[in-house]
């Protein structure tokens, strides 16, 4: 069997296995295909629990607009070009929720705005964590999260979200609540959210009892009076708009998670000795974000199997918290006992990490140099059919593959 994988923006890495070998080629569910702008005019103008679009802009003084940044696939652009008769003579601007991330480069700007880059780029204002100075309190949530967000969300008058709903390893969806924390909260904020993504109940596809989530809900409770129109996007395998869901912040969350189930919750018959798990463009940004790809791969991996990360980890490592934990212990044991005594930003996903390399083999095929690749437990490759040839010679001629495509935001489910 023939097998594409994609690689980066526009590359395909060419593998080929005996059939016997591939137990299963896992991609989005397919779903039917949607009519992009009726789904989301229907949308707007028919909210939940909210003024339409409409009414909830004729009588804004200003709007500040919150989108994501270059590392979710969220389609704002799409968005845009829907909105932009409604909007263009509003006073708007727009806020980048990187989170912790960094800026956006000009490509990332790029597939963000599309072509009102250069109509709003003088109204786009980029979130930095570590800015105290923009920051305002604004209140602490029952379990002591002290809620530092971007001033410029607390100054507009009224605020348009423009999200995408998908699984999420520890948050168990992106989407709504996720705009503002992290996406406009300060770094201290974000690092004592993500602390609970050590618990055991922070997984993918978990809300209720997952910590982290009910935390953000109950942290947004201090601007439960601030207007705002949250717009949840759902995209199908072919990165199509599939459903869209509109209005109050939480409702219209929570109604898009039934089609990113659909989507992105994909049957498996059984668990593999070797499973390939793609972090596709824009997700394979770094390794920070790539790492996703390792959390949801090993759901579909048996105990002592090999999971093979591709990802091009287009700009490098990313935050470096994650990496300088793996890459001081001398094992994934050890770096589990070192975030046991005391958490920083960053320790969760060297947890997760490590705790997959506690039970199976990581190994990746990246553009990242091998020496930082090993000092973190993952065995490197450049060549996908390489790394492919060496994990059955080492798992037995009958090994079973699984390749999971679409591997940062697909679940594969038994």
């Amino acid at each position: 069997m023939d097998i594409q994988i994609p690689y980066g923006k526009d590359e395909k890495l060419n593998v080929s296995l005996p059939d016997a070998n591939v137990l299963r080629i896992v991609h989005p569910n397919k779903v039917e295909e949607q009519n992009q702008t009726e789904i989301l005019l229907n949308a707007i103008e028919n909210p939940i629990h909210s003024k339409s679009f409409s009414e909830f802009l004729s009588d804004a003084k200003d709007v500040l607009f919150i989108v994501n940044d270059g590392t979710r696939p969220t389609p704002t652009a799409k968005v845009l070009d829907m909105l932009y008769e409604k909007i263009k003579d509003k006073n708007i601007k727009f806020i980048i929720a990187t989170g912790v991330h960094r800026a956006p480069t000009q490509e990332e700007f790029d597939f963000i705005f599309g072509k009102h880059y250069s109509t709003f780029k003088n109204r786009i204002h980029v979130h930095d964590c570590k800015k105290d100075e923009d920051m305002v309190h604004i209140g602490t949530s029952k379990n002591g999260t002290e809620m530092y967000v971007n001033r410029l969300g607390m100054e507009a008058h009224k605020i348009v979200i423009i999200g995408s709903v998908e699984p999420h390893y520890f948050g168990g969806y992106t989407g709504g609540r996720k705009s503002f924390l992290p996406g406009i909260a300060s770094r201290k904020t974000v690092e004592q959210n993500h602390k609970h993504a050590l618990k055991l109940e922070a997984q993918a596809l978990a809300l209720e009892g997952n910590p982290v989530h009910e935390d953000m809900i109950d942290a947004l409770k201090t601007i439960q009076d601030k207007e705002i129109f949250s717009i949840q996007t759902v995209l199908d395998g072919e990165r199509r708009l599939y459903a869209v869901t509109s209005g109050h912040i939480h409702d219209s969350f929570y109604g898009a998670i039934d089609k990113a189930k659909e989507v992105f919750c994909v049957k498996i018959p059984e668990k593999a000795d070797i499973v390939v798990s793609v972090a596709p463009y824009p997700m394979d940004i770094d390794l920070y974000q790539s790492q996703k790809a390792l959390d949801n791969g090993k759901l579909a991996l048996k105990d002592g199997g090999i999971l093979i990360m591709v990802s091009k980890c287009r700009t490098g490592i990313g935050e470096p918290t994650f990496f300088e934990l793996l890459s001081s212990s001398d094992s994934p044991q050890k770096a589990l006992e070192t975030i046991d005594r005391g958490y920083k930003l960053g320790y969760h996903k060297a947890a997760k990490m490590a705790e997959i390399g506690t039970w199976a083999e990581m190994w990746s095929v990246t553009d990242l140099e091998d020496k930082d690749m090993n000092a973190i437990f993952i065995k490197p490759f450049h060549d996908l059919q390489e790394a492919l040839n060496k994990a059955i010679e080492k798992k037995g001629k009958d090994a079973r593959v699984i390749f999971l495509m679409d591997g940062s935001i697909t679940v594969p489910m038994i």
